[in-house]
């Protein structure tokens, strides 16, 4: 076997597997091209246990690293910290201002190898933090947004206020789903973008920018599906003003009311705009008396929220939104400016891994004039160099100044979605490189095993290939809230780009399914997956493939039997007794006696003295020698019993039904 396909097998890069397999007893050389193929499958079958020997290593090689930052990694004094449902460790480690590796080095003693990208529960964080020293308190519904902005002002604070020019106001459009955000940028813009969008769903966070009465304006597009939170609130972040979009022929949602929460949290200014007002259904004045129920009173009520009418289909109205936009500006131009001179710094609002362009990602430059061939870092961390940008339309420029969104192309890696970039003048500051790669494995949330109960449930195993980086972190923040007791979720493996034969054969291995979100399928992966008997999907609207997770957990779940009680029968004669059946007869003594075969079986318990003797099946019931359906209480009847001969003259015949229906998750 060659030992590039041995490699992909092994999902692990040709030049690691060469360096890890002498380290464990295989005696490859570094110019080995071909391994046998009885040794081959060797290291496939014993590739499990090969793996965590691995990991032990690197752990062990992870606990001398740093010896002196770790020492001090213990806090002094007892200090407060926020936590959410679910945290990066490097988000972990920045929040207790900690070294990541003395982070990490905690974690290990607690059972939990993790990266500095991989995502931990809650629980664990907390135990971590008060070993550490810190008093933890949990935030119910955390929306990232304070943090990352407070870090974005820390960075900016040093800047001069004689420095500071006004900057375009960023403009973020939240509201549910379907209620017109798209369309409304759409009329906005005068171009058309819902119709790339599958089902007329934002599946991505989109920057644009307009022009106004000589004034340029940045909006920011933020998906309404509910398994979007996490990019909703971080379009939130970046923001100096909010529309929140109303449909006025279905009112205030879930969504809008979480996009509320977001916006408040941000503590940025927002008007309301109550869109589809040209249909014949809508009632602006039911929109004002949800708002107002939610604490929002319209201004035209004697409040402070501005709400505007508006058609985005018809463009009507929009010129008064886009007018309380430059005034909300007007009232905040203090807050709307920026530094153009200094070294760029930019929120990372999408981020993804190209066929022919590589890792690219999308900033809002926030401060600085962010310019060609510049180094770029993430947490002092050299993620590449400014290869070239493009700006919202595609076309290529040189440079972008603050309130500017623009696509970077020349990083090593796709960041993470809500990353700050910065521009480093000296690389000196740097603490290391990137590895180059062409592919981004984020690891799903690391969570405390459950036990026995947690390995006795039945798994859905799936591998999971979506388009970015937005779409990955959705779906695994929608599945963690799929939790059951008898089934459970298994993401053996996740990642960006097309389905490969690789993904294919580990599905094979593992007896996974393939589900791909916006990706590609070759002709040459479906045949393999053919021929291996692996179940490939693509889906193009997020919550279609969480429903086929739920189906597929559905199916996991044993049948169950639904037992409905029909009535009593007392027996009075016996008319026929042969080696497996009866036929007796007998009075309906409660209930009534439904015979449909087609609806399930009909059993019969032999009751004696209120004791059970037996059970049989209820295969035919007459009334005045003809076959009927059913016989009403008090009713005589004959009865076909299929059984042992049991039945005596005096018992009692208890008749019930029993259905097999699958069932459903709650």
């Amino acid at each position: 076997m060659n030992i590039t396909e041995l490699a992909r097998k092994l999902q692990i890069t040709t030049q690691e597997l060469k360096d890890v397999l002498p380290t464990l007893g295989f005696d490859i050389g570094q110019r080995a091209i071909k391994v046998d193929d009885r040794l081959a499958h060797k290291i496939i079958e014993s590739w499990p246990s090969l793996k965590k020997e691995m990991e032990k290593r690197k752990a062990a090689e992870l606990a001398k690293l740093a010896p002196e930052e770790e020492a001090g990694a213990v806090a002094k004094e007892k200090v407060k910290v926020k936590l959410p449902q679910v945290i990066t460790v490097r988000d972990f480690a920045a929040r207790l201002n900690l070294p990541v590796t003395g982070v990490i080095k905690e974690l290990m003693k607690n059972g939990i190898l993790a990266s500095l990208n991989e995502r931990i529960d809650y629980e664990t964080a907390a135990i971590v933090a008060e070993d550490l020293g810190f008093e933890v308190e949990k935030v119910e519904e955390e929306t990232g947004g304070d943090f990352v902005g407070d870090k974005v002002k820390e960075l900016m604070g040093k800047d001069e206020k004689s420095t500071l020019r006004p900057r375009p106001p960023v403009v973020v459009v939240m509201g549910h789903v379907d209620h017109g955000k798209t369309k409304l940028l759409d009329a906005i813009r005068k171009t058309h973008v819902m119709e790339s969008e599958a089902g007329g769903i934002t599946q991505h966070i989109g920057a644009y920018q307009a022009t106004y009465k000589d004034r340029v304006l940045t909006f920011i597009d933020t998906p309404g599906h509910e398994a979007f939170t996490a990019m909703r609130s971080r379009g939130a972040k970046i923001a100096d003003i909010a529309i929140l979009v109303v449909a006025a022929d279905d009112g205030v949602q879930p969504q809008t009311k979480e996009a509320i929460k977001i916006i408040e949290a941000a503590k940025i200014p927002f008007l309301v705009a109550i869109n589809k007002i040209d249909k014949p259904e809508a009632d602006i004045q039911k929109i004002k008396q949800e708002l107002a129920a939610l604490n929002l009173i319209p201004e035209d009520w004697g409040g402070k929220t501005i709400c505007v009418p508006i058609s985005a289909k018809q463009m009507t109205g929009i010129d008064e939104l886009l007018d309380i936009v430059l005034l909300i500006a007007d009232m905040e131009k203090e807050k709307i400016v920026a530094n153009p001179v200094r070294c760029a710094l930019g929120t990372v609002i999408e981020a993804h891994i190209d066929k022919g362009e590589g890792p690219v990602a999308t900033v809002l430059v926030q401060a600085g004039t962010l310019g060609k061939n510049e180094n770029l870092t993430i947490d002092n961390v050299l993620y590449g160099r400014v290869r070239a940008m493009k700006n919202f339309r595609g076309e290529f420029v040189n440079e972008a100044s603050p309130g500017t969104p623009v696509k970077i192309l020349g990083l090593k890696a796709a960041p993470q979605v809500g990353d700050i970039l910065e521009v480093k003048g000296d690389l000196r500051e740097c603490t290391r490189k990137i590895k180059a790669t062409y592919t981004d494995r984020e690891q799903i949330t690391v969570k405390k095993t459950g036990g026995e109960e947690e390995e006795k449930k039945k798994k859905l195993k799936i591998i999971l290939k979506t388009d970015v980086l937005g779409s990955l972190e959705a779906l695994l923040a929608s599945f963690e809230k799929l939790e059951y007791p008898t089934v459970a979720l298994e993401i053996v493996a996740q990642g960006l780009g097309n389905i490969t034969e690789a993904e294919v054969l580990e599905a094979e291995a593992v007896g996974a399914k393939v589900f791909g979100f916006n990706v590609l399928t070759g002709p040459n992966v479906l045949d393999l997956a053919r021929d291996k008997g692996v179940e490939v999907k693509i889906f193009k609207i997020i919550y279609d493939l969480i429903d086929e997770v739920k189906l597929g957990l559905e199916g996991l779940l044993e049948m169950e039997t639904i037992r409905t009680d029909l009535g009593k029968i007392e027996v009075l004669a016996i008319f026929r007794t042969e080696a497996a059946s009866m036929i007796v007869g007998g009075k309906v003594k409660e209930g009534k006696i439904v015979f449909n075969p087609k609806v399930g079986q009909t059993k019969i318990k032999v009751l004696r003295k209120s004791e059970e003797v037996g059970e049989g099946f209820l295969t035919g019931l007459q009334s005045a020698k003809s076959e009927v359906k059913e016989v009403a209480g008090g009713q005589e009847c004959g009865v076909k019993f299929k059984g042992k001969p049991i039945i005596h003259v005096g018992d009692t015949l208890e008749i019930y039904r029993e259905e097999k229906r699958a069932r459903k998750l709650e």
